[in-house]
């Protein structure tokens, strides 16, 4: 879409036409909501003042991107916003030339710009093309923005980061005189002003150069952006991120300035859709819901993994005061909202900061407590080397639940949460279980709050697959399977966590019994158990949500190894060492060949 000849009258009711546009398809597919109502504006003065066939656009997280994937080719693809073969939900470079990187992420997008200005100013081409990244306040909480800013503001390369604030996290302004200050720093009189001052200034010596400095912070100290402006970075805001024409004389402005400047604008969550305007944190992401009352979809009454683990850590908490737990910006999600309420000195939301997360409760082990860390499967991997470093090595017992295990559907490739089993297992110390279902998830709590060692546990999003009909789950004990289903026949099945329920499942589809192992540890594993079941069954198939490169199989591969059981044949069903596509989850397994049905028949032919 051509906006660059548009007026800003015309602008403004294309904002309206892409508000009305995000809320039809977000209503009907689901999605993030609030943020990208807000950076409406944001982004169509991004695409008027720059190129984004030319100039790297970086959005961070990128969920707040849907008006440039709009602007960009994709007004009627959008309508298959993260369905099965549709557009995703964040940027996509194989999706579309004007998605400059995958993301899904919080927190990289400065670094990427910084990246991006080097390669630039690399190739000679500073003249005619700038990084221009939009960050929003929830994500300069995270530590690696600020490593970033370190190197830019050292650097000087020239970049536009557009600070998008609307939760106010960064500073209020201070009333008329700092939006007086804040408009009369962005226009181009002071840029030029500021420039030919400080040509002058240098002409009369250390004393005039002082003088000038104090008088320029003075002015400043009014203002929220003083740390950015003692990183060597410009500063210009806060600016009404909803005001199309000031925004794009401020950008021009940036632009021109070819030096790292950011621009804070302050948006409203929501902007446009009046129930989701402000802060909520349910209108973030959502499910399909009705447009004119906002009540979503009807939800499944069973319980999903989340609630269990919520309603499992509030017993344990509420028996013991040496209980404690966090989680990094996703009190909602984790299901840790309760606990934070009815235990706030005990129970921690740290904001978009993994790292510190895990290593602060590294501290709060050695002092005698006992710390959950609660926090999405793929966003573990953002702490790896505190996992290993500041828990492993000293073998605090750190409990490291897992949510969101396996596949989550529409947020795709970026949040599948596969890869856990795998980056664990390796680290000494660590041991690893899963539960298959509620009754079970109760017992693996109990068992983790009692375990002295640094340990994990894995579960779904949403339910567990249905197990109803099995032998009823036993207490956990350290390295101990459940024979859940005896067979005489030669076929073994093996399920770790969620596994277990497609074990099960796939199993009713055949016309020949098997045995049913609940795996439960796969570090470390029952040996004895597996041992003896060795001795009856010579065809096992392995049935859990994780990468198969590194997973339970290749765990129950390297026991087979070394007890030299060389006759078993082992096939798994975990996932490919493939990135794994967005799409409902049934949709996304289908296409997998990972539905009950479908590995029936993978059995049946292997056998």
């Amino acid at each position: 879409m051509d906006i660059k000849k548009k007026s800003i009258k015309e602008l403004e009711t294309l904002c309206q036409e892409i508000r009305e546009k995000i809320l039809k398809v977000v209503s009907k597919n689901g999605g993030h909501l609030s943020s990208t109502l807000g950076a409406t504006e944001l982004i169509v003065a991004m695409h008027k003042v720059f190129d984004s066939a030319k100039d790297p656009f970086i959005f961070d997280v990128s969920h707040q991107s849907y008006a440039h994937k709009l602007l960009t080719d994709r007004w009627d693809p959008f309508e298959s916003l993260r369905t099965f073969g549709g557009i995703s939900g964040y940027t996509k470079p194989s999706e579309s030339e004007h998605d400059y990187f995958v993301a899904g992420h919080s927190s990289t997008s400065i670094s990427l710009g910084v990246g991006a200005a080097k390669a630039i100013a690399l190739k000679g081409e500073q003249e005619s093309r700038i990084p221009v990244v939009m960050i929003g306040d929830g994500s300069m909480t995270a530590g690696m923005v600020y490593e970033a800013l370190n190197e830019l503001g050292e650097r000087k390369y020239p970049m536009v980061i557009i600070l998008n604030d609307n939760e106010m996290s960064i500073a209020k302004p201070i009333g008329a005189v700092s939006r007086m200050l804040s408009s009369a720093m962005a226009s181009p009189f002071y840029q030029r002003f500021k420039k030919h001052t400080e040509n002058f200034v240098d002409n009369f010596g250390e004393g005039a150069r002082y003088i000038a400095k104090r008088m320029e912070e003075s002015l400043k100290l009014v203002t929220p952006g003083i740390m950015f402006e003692e990183m060597g970075i410009d500063y210009i805001g806060p600016v009404d991120g909803h005001n199309l024409s000031q925004l794009i004389d401020i950008f021009e402005t940036a632009k021109g300035m070819k030096k790292p400047v950011i621009i804070h604008a302050q948006t409203i969550k929501g902007k446009g859709y009046e129930i989701a305007e402000g802060h909520e944190e349910k209108w973030h992401g959502v499910g399909p819901f009705d447009i004119n009352s906002g009540e979503g979809a009807k939800k499944s009454v069973s319980k999903s993994a989340t609630q269990i683990y919520t309603e499992a850590l509030m017993a344990l908490a509420d028996k013991d005061e040496k209980i404690v737990g966090v989680t990094a910006a996703m009190p909602s999600g984790t299901g840790l909202t309760p606990l934070m309420e009815k235990y706030p000195e005990r129970f921690w939301d740290v904001a978009i900061a993994e790292q510190h997360a895990v290593t602060s409760m590294a501290a709060l082990a050695k002092e005698g407590f006992k710390p959950f860390c609660t926090i999405y499967s793929t966003f573990l991997q953002r702490a790896y080397d505190q996992v290993i470093h500041d828990t492993c090595l000293m073998d605090l017992p750190v409990v490291f639940a897992l949510d969101r295990a396996g596949i989550v559907g529409e947020d795709g490739e970026t949040h599948q949460g596969v890869f856990d089993v795998s980056f664990l297992r390796a680290i000494p110390n660590m041991t690893l279980f899963a539960p298959r279902d509620e009754k079970s998830l109760h017992q693996a709590m109990g068992f983790a709050a009692s375990y002295r060692h640094p340990c994990s546990l894995r579960y779904p999003r949403g339910g567990f697959i249905e197990t109803e009909g099995l032998a009823e789950s036993q207490p956990f004990e350290l390295a101990k399977s459940q024979l859940l289903q005896t067979s005489e026949g030669d076929t073994l099945f093996i399920g770790y966590g969620n596994g277990v329920g497609r074990a099960y499942q796939t199993a009713k589809y055949l016309d020949q019994g098997v045995a049913l192992l609940d795996l439960r540890f796969v570090k470390p594993l029952d040996v004895e158990m597996l041992s003896h079941l060795a001795k009856k069954h010579k065809k096992w198939f392995i049935f859990s949500d994780t990468a198969k490169m590194g997973g339970v199989a290749s765990a129950i591969t390297e026991f087979l190894q070394e007890q030299n059981l060389h006759d078993i044949k082992l096939v798994s069903f975990e996932y490919e060492d493939s990135f794994i596509t967005h799409g409902n989850t049934k949709l996304v397994e289908e296409s997998l060949g990972l539905l009950p049905q479908q590995l029936a028949k993978k059995v049946q032919e292997r056998l």
